[in-house]
């Protein structure tokens, strides 16, 4: 099932990144290709089969796995920036943007990196579950990796999700409220991943879950703003705030 989802996600992730190559390379939403180009990798990277293929190119130490941090902290910025401009929510853009969210993704990259470094890191492992098993200093270490690697991505969630909510509740055309639920709801699950260390491990592929509903959830709701946008321009409806670069 863990399987499916994942590989499902990559093709849905994949498929839209190339749809929106022509108008990228017209210059048009090319933040959007950023972000699906960026998702897609991401997904990529947590595959067992490709992440151990790629992490052994680059030798074999898991920076592969760090690798595929720093693509999801890309991806998640570029989302709020997209949002955020799209929907005219100046105080959360400037959360992500400004001094405050600059000042959040550069504390939680350095104290990711510095416990990378702290790790055994030795023998390709998706997930960092080789590493993670090696003796408790690691399993501690690979914990602490882990909740660094969620902060970022649930802090530009979490500053979000005010905005969408408000969209969900307003006058726009119903598909861009049905995007900003979408949106809505994978912020919430991306805050929900702060919770994984108190999950049982019993229930792990609970996380996978998580992990993935909120990926969809962006994927769609981004290509949801996208399919409204060229509705509006065959329509040739008024230029919304949220079919704008």
């Amino acid at each position: 099932m863990i399987a499916i989802l994942q590989w499902t996600t990559l093709a849905v992730c994949g498929l839209i990144a190339v749809a929106r190559i022509p108008s990228a390379l017209r210059g048009k939403n090319r933040s959007l290709f950023y972000i699906f180009a960026l998702m897609t990798l991401a997904i990529l990277l947590s595959i067992e089969a490709p992440y151990v293929a790629i992490d052994q190119a680059l030798g074999g130490s898991n920076i592969a796995n760090l690798l595929l941090r720093f693509v999801i902290f890309a991806a998640i910025y570029f989302v709020g920036v997209r949002v955020t401009k799209g929907f005219g929510a100046e105080g959360a853009y400037r959360l992500i943007t400004g001094r405050a969210g600059m000042a959040v993704l550069l504390l939680i990259s350095l104290a990711m990196v510095a416990v990378f470094f702290m790790m055994d890191t030795a023998g390709s492992s998706a997930g960092l579950v080789g590493p993670a098993r090696k003796d408790a200093r690691n399993g501690l270490l690979v914990e602490y990796y882990g909740a660094a690697g969620r902060a970022y991505p649930s802090y530009v969630s979490l500053v979000l999700l005010p905005a969408m909510v408000r969209a969900v509740g307003s006058r726009l055309p119903g598909l861009v409220r049905v995007a900003a639920g979408l949106l809505a709801g994978g912020g919430i699950a991306i805050a929900l991943t702060l919770l994984f260390p108190v999950i049982p491990r019993d229930w792990a592929a609970v996380e996978f879950v998580v992990n993935y509903t909120a990926v969809l959830c962006f994927v769609i709701g981004l290509a949801l703003i996208w399919a409204a946008r060229v509705k509006n321009g065959r329509t040739g409806g008024g230029r919304e705030t949220y079919t704008e670069k």
